[in-house]
């Protein structure tokens, strides 16, 4: 049995609240305006999960998203795509099928977004929404578990998912606005890179508050401490909430400034944050554009 106090210890957890908001405030102003740049909308834009998790989507709704990103290019020339489709696990398959242009396949599984059920039906929809072609995974940590300390359990729990995913990515959302102090936050980030996170993603886009600054600034620090100790590169993900231009460049000048260069692409940068994109192409082009 792994010992967790001693292990988040080992990263020093304890953190001020007020003093992260004061330090992410900083940063935002200080640092943003250099970012609030067309290149930089450009990189947002090619870092965009394009999202489609209604009670309401089907095969056709899907089908019409997907086709939409494969002639892109065709009415954007100059622009690169988004950077992956993300849909419910059961459109995987369709996604599959009807995608003609590279790009990742992420499908939300293990009962998104409350992360509520038997860990055998968990682990089944992840390894089905693999064979179905789905190339990154994205689960919920079991915040109610996490909350009441049961931090074995959750690692048990992530580790099982990441082995039913096999070749693709695992990325896991800490569902921060339930996590309400930045201990809790810094907590979930260590716990889910230990148990093989790809990436780490603040929130499910069904809760509020979603993605905040403050928790992006603790998670980003997290992945730096982790990296320095590991040597294991993980990426970073801010969901929910994020609507304007502006949304997206603050969480681009987190990353860069704490992160750095390096993790400035799609590859260790995604946005889950469909409403931007069209916001980010109208400011890219300077009229409005309604393509998605």
């Amino acid at each position: 049995m792994k010992d967790f106090n001693a292990f988040f210890q080992s990263y020093g957890i304890t953190l001020d609240d007020v003093e992260v908001a004061n330090q992410t405030a900083r940063l935002l102003v200080e640092k943003t305006p250099e970012n609030s740049t067309i290149e930089v909308y450009k990189r947002c834009f090619n870092s965009i999960d394009l999202t489609s998790l209604n009670s309401t989507d089907n095969f056709t709704n899907i089908g019409s998203m997907v086709e939409k990103v494969n002639a892109f290019a065709d009415h954007f020339p100059d622009m690169p795509s988004v950077a992956a489709i993300c849909v419910y696990p059961n459109f995987s398959g369709i996604v599959r099928k009807t995608l003609s242009v590279p790009m990742s396949i992420a499908a939300v599984s293990a009962g998104f977004p409350s992360s509520q059920t038997f860990i055998e039906v968990k682990v089944a929809e992840t390894a089905l929404a693999v064979h179905e072609g789905a190339s990154e995974i994205d689960v919920v940590i079991s915040v109610g578990s996490f909350l009441n300390g049961q931090y074995e359990d959750v690692f048990e729990e992530l580790s099982e998912l990441k082995a039913a995913c096999r070749d693709a990515h695992f990325k896991v959302i800490l569902e921060t606005g339930a996590l309400k102090h930045a201990e809790e936050i810094k907590k979930a980030s260590l716990l889910a890179m230990e148990a093989g996170a790809d990436f780490i993603k603040t929130s499910t886009g069904k809760m509020n508050p979603a993605a905040t600054p403050e928790a992006a600034y603790v998670m980003c620090n997290a992945i730096n401490e982790y990296y320095k100790k590991t040597g294991r590169k993980v990426g970073f993900k801010p969901a929910g909430g994020i609507v304007t231009p502006a949304d997206a460049v603050n969480y681009y000048t987190i990353v860069k400034e704490i992160l750095g260069e390096e993790w400035l692409n799609n590859g260790l940068f995604r946005l889950g944050a469909s409403r931007v994109a069209n916001n980010l192409l109208t400011s890219i082009y300077g009229k409005e554009i309604t393509y998605f």
